[in-house]
Formats: structure tokens, C-alpha cells, sequence
């Protein structure tokens, strides 16, 4: 049996961790993305308060971090959406569509009451990078 081997991801295009975690970890070819909310990485503060422009920057970080790891957004299999608003739902779905194209990844969207920064918007991922 072959061991593992175990590699911490950052991204200086991504905000940084603000928490005991890290950006992503990778194991093999499996990428494991930590949640990220809309801060814009230069400068640690929310993008806006508007919905789907905290949306854009969500991938936007997504993507720094996918980058870092050798991949992209193409390589995500399995995405959580969490939003403090389920309304918002559709928007979600037609940001998303600018980001991904079919097959799309495997996908959850969760309403939750809360989230850091008091952010509308947070996703995590697993990513497949060769």
C-alpha cells in the first residue's frame, strides 16, 4: 500500500485563513478547499454588501486557491453553497453558470442563520487536480 502524501495550499490571491485551518489541503490528486466568503484577499474586508457581488468574489477566491493547487475551477467535483437567505437561490445558480459549464460538479445549498463576517454567501470545495 502506497502512503499518502499530504500538501497545506495558499494563495496570496485568496484572503487569508482567519482561523486554526488552512486555504486547502491536498492528498494525492484530491484538493480539499477550506470555506471562503467574499473578502477580498489585498485587503481583508467584504467585498460589498450586495448579494451577488459577494457571490462573484466567493469564486473569485475559489478559484485563487484552485490555481495555487495546479488546478481551476473545471477540476471542483463537489461544492457547498451556504447562504443566510435561501432567496437568493436563483442567483446562485445563474452566477454559477458564468463559472462552470456542463458536467457541472456534484453541489449542495444550505440555508444557514449565520455565517463569519457576518458574509451572505460562503462555499467550500473538493477538487480533482491530475
Amino acid at each position: 500500500m502506497t502512503q499518502s502524501h499530504r500538501t497545506i495550499i495558499h494563495s496570496d490571491d485568496a484572503p487569508a485563513a482567519i482561523g486554526t485551518y488552512s486555504q486547502a489541503v491536498r492528498v494525492d490528486q484530491m484538493v480539499y478547499l477550506s470555506g471562503q466568503i467574499p473578502l477580498v484577499a489585498s485587503s481583508m474586508t467584504m467585498i460589498s454588501e450586495d448579494f451577488a457581488e459577494q457571490t462573484h468574489q466567493v469564486f473569485r477566491n475559489l478559484r485563487a486557491v484552485c490555481q495555487a493547487a495546479g488546478g481551476d475551477l473545471k477540476h471542483i467535483v463537489k461544492l457547498n453553497i451556504f447562504m443566510t437567505d435561501l432567496s437568493n437561490f436563483s442567483t446562485v445558480n445563474t452566477i454559477m453558470a458564468e463559472y462552470f459549464s456542463e458536467p457541472y460538479p456534484a453541489r449542495a445549498a444550505l440555508g444557514v442563520n449565520q455565517l463569519p463576517k457576518e458574509s451572505q454567501v460562503e462555499m467550500d470545495a473538493i477538487a480533482c487536480i491530475d
